[in-house]
């Protein structure tokens, strides 16, 4: 945010007074009614755990604010739903911070997708797996969110929903998770269909080697995400193959490029963020999801 052309961090607010110094605010506030109530303020960014998106997200917007929510938006598509009336009725903007949705090779495979190059697409293959340490986290507890396909299982879904439109029908075709003594799910693997041809694949674990894939396959061409990184590629190259040709891209911050974005539209300047539409989307994925490893 420090490094963003139009931002300025007028103020933080934690349970930590220490750590929010740390982030060289103009103002420590000692709660989060205060911050959202600082007339200075005209964006809050909320990176609470994920039990409390919904709550801050409506209290700040409520108090004129705009407000960029980390992800996964909330717990569930009712949360998600009155998320966005608020905004909508309080005429302030919402976005979710899925940061890698503005990265170059993202957006790069995204045009290819939509402008017909590789043909209809056929399959989606999306996973993001990594051996977690999590102990004390809030991670830890169903309560608040934890779990892997909320905390990263929503970059596949992400990616996958980047590809159709939001009214795209889908269905969860199979689903398994592998529960932790918590009750939280260490790993969770589905299968979608949407709209009766694509079969999207994804996956997220807390257990499994470090690994982020996403492949494209449809009727003329291939795409693939080369590396481990086709999600949280931050600042380092990357590399796209389209089908036998391979697309170079310079290291970028997407987390920057996130928040200048989000500052532009707020200015009304030309801009790109997240449509909500795309953030529910997703959202009633993971209800679905939950809903199937559960049954």
């Amino acid at each position: 945010m420090h490094a963003a052309e139009n931002t300025v961090i007028q103020g933080v607010a934690s349970r930590d007074p220490e750590r929010s110094k740390a982030l060289n605010p103009i103002t420590v506030h000692d709660s989060y009614d205060a911050l959202i109530n600082d007339s200075l303020i005209d964006a809050v960014y909320i990176s609470l755990p994920n039990h409390l998106h919904w709550e801050w997200t409506v209290k700040a917007l409520k108090a004129g604010k705009h407000v960029l929510c980390e992800k996964p938006f909330a717990m569930n598509t009712s949360e998600v739903e009155l998320m966005i009336q608020t905004a909508k009725d309080c005429d302030r903007l919402l976005v979710e911070a899925v940061w890698a949705r503005w990265h170059p090779r993202m957006v790069r495979a995204i045009e290819l997708v939509k402008s017909g190059e590789i043909g209809q697409v056929l399959s989606i293959d999306a996973s993001f797996t990594f051996p977690a340490s999590i102990e004390g986290n809030y991670r830890l507890s169903p309560e608040m969110g934890g779990g892997a396909l909320f905390d990263i299982g929503v970059y596949p879904l992400h990616a996958i929903a980047a590809l159709v439109n939001e009214d795209s029908n889908f269905e969860i075709e199979n689903c398994n998770a592998n529960l932790g003594p918590t009750g939280i799910d260490l790993t969770t693997k589905w299968q979608m269909q949407i709209n009766d041809s694509i079969t999207a694949n994804g996956l997220a674990s807390f257990e499994m080697p470090e690994k982020q894939s996403f492949v494209i396959s449809g009727e003329k061409k291939t795409i693939t995400f080369i590396g481990d990184q086709a999600f949280t590629s931050w600042n380092s190259a990357g590399t796209l193959q389209i089908g036998d040709a391979l697309e170079q891209f310079e290291a970028v911050d997407p987390y920057r490029v996130m928040i200048e974005n989000f500052g532009r539209v707020i200015q009304g300047e030309e801009g790109w963020v997240l449509p909500l539409e795309t953030s529910l989307w997703v959202q009633k994925a993971i209800d679905r999801v939950r809903s199937s490893s559960s049954s």
